[in-house]
């Protein structure tokens, strides 16, 4: 159960966002104006050391060991049936939403290996052209601080394709932070042993997909590397500006899973461009479509380079967060994933 207090919390601030912001579908965005800088670098001297768990006590429990046993117990209910996970899929909704959906990704991962976590999401209040990573040094959650892989950081920046997030374009968005008590808890044996390197995608086109894929490939080669690809699956209903429903599939709801399934079945088959295709069509409002789009592309690049390799993608969880059968309703849908080196 959620507390009363951080259930009102919650709603306060879902309404809040709805309120002031406006969905966008080619950009993914929740449009609001926001400065991210193509120069500044994180360890500059007016760069601040940590990003705080701004979504703390509203989208999640801010009290580490309450936090801590309640994404325990959605382990413990999910079993390690696609694993070890080289990269996942997995939800970024307040926790009492998707929070059982996104363990179900989180346990496919062995932590015993792994000296670095790339976490990849969408900007949901920026219009970004391209990707961005923190100016920051370290990542706050309420279980343990997460230090940023600053040589990494760096490395990306090189290429001439990585902005910079401001404080405040960091703090506000939520698509990575909602993974970071996930991954503290997931690596807890490991702590003080791995770094993270957080990088924000925009709306990007399917050659900047590419792009993006080409740059991080040698990465996710690197079996000391673990990618989280954040993501929600369907937003559905008018406040989403979304109602596609195909009547012969059922109610609302299930129509819904059935869209939703049929882009899962692509991205199981690591096809780049036949995803790009099924956007096309349907206009499906998987928020994380380009974060998605960047780790097909990156898969392809890897299996170009290395043809010998064999990877495999699975879903292994799949819900919603409310079964629609009305038009004046809505929901969003979750989904989790694990590709495995075989």
């Amino acid at each position: 159960m959620v507390p009363q207090a951080l259930a009102v919390s919650l709603c306060r601030n879902i309404l809040r966002e709805s309120s002031r912001s406006v969905f966008n579908y080619w950009t993914g965005t929740l449009l609001r104006a926001r400065f991210v800088s193509s120069r500044r670098r994180p360890g500059d001297s007016d760069a601040m050391s940590s990003r705080k768990a701004s979504h703390a006590g509203s989208w999640y429990e801010s009290q580490g060991n309450v936090l801590g046993k309640q994404l325990s117990d959605w382990l413990d209910a999910a079993s390690p049936t696609e694993s070890p996970a080289r990269a996942i899929i997995a939800p970024h909704a307040g926790y009492s939403y998707s929070g059982p959906c996104a363990g179900h990704a989180y346990r496919q991962i062995d932590p015993a290996k792994i000296k670095r976590v790339f976490i990849l999401g969408p900007s949901h209040h920026v219009h970004l052209s391209n990707c961005a990573v923190p100016g920051v040094q370290v990542y706050e959650t309420p279980i343990y601080h997460l230090p940023i892989d600053l040589a990494v950081v760096s490395e990306l920046q090189s290429t001439g394709h990585f902005g910079v997030m401001d404080l405040n374009t960091d703090e506000d968005e939520h698509s990575i932070e909602m993974h970071l008590p996930y991954i503290a808890q997931v690596m807890a044996s490991r702590k003080g042993n791995f770094k993270i390197v957080p990088i924000l995608v925009g709306g990007l086109t399917p050659e900047k997909e590419q792009l993006f894929g080409q740059l991080l490939s040698h990465y996710l080669a690197d079996p000391e590397n673990l990618f989280v690809v954040s993501s929600d699956f369907c937003h559905w209903g008018k406040r989403f500006q979304y109602t596609y429903h195909e009547k012969s599939h059922g109610a609302i709801h299930q129509s819904t899973e059935a869209l939703d399934r049929m882009g899962m079945e692509i991205i199981e088959k690591l096809q780049h461009m036949e995803f790009t295709q099924y956007l096309k069509k349907y206009r499906n409002t998987i928020c994380g479509r380009h974060a998605i789009g960047v780790l097909l592309s990156t898969v392809q690049d890897w299996q170009k380079k290395d043809p010998s390799v064999k990877l495999s993608m699975r879903f292994v969880q799949y819900a919603q967060s409310n079964r629609v059968t009305r038009d004046s309703d809505s929901s969003v849908s979750y989904a989790s994933a694990s590709l495995v080196v075989r």
